[in-house]
């Protein structure tokens, strides 16, 4: 299935929330290529998560986001469908 962005990032929210967690958008005024959103969950572990379609691909600046704040021992993940939102949240909640 080829979902598009918009509606695996609305599952991510669905999905989070009915786990009793929180996401927020991620939007910084002054570096391009952070995560799309900051995944809050119940037990206290928080994430970047970025979101992309199945064709989509990872900007140089995203690849670089990701690298430093893995560097940083950040939890960060790029998630590719909403089948993948599924499996990652109930894997986190186990």
């Amino acid at each position: 299935m080829n979902d598009l962005e918009r509606d695996i990032e609305q599952h991510l929210i669905w999905a989070i929330a009915l786990v009793g967690g929180k996401t927020y958008k991620f939007k910084s005024v002054s570096q391009s290529g952070v995560a799309d959103r900051i995944v809050c969950f119940p037990n206290g572990e928080t994430w970047f998560v970025e979101i992309k379609q199945a064709k989509g691909k990872l900007s140089k600046l995203q690849e670089i986001f990701a690298a430093e704040v893995i560097a940083l021992q950040q939890k960060y993940i790029c998630l590719w469908s909403k089948e993948q939102v599924t499996q990652w949240v109930e894997t986190q909640c186990n």
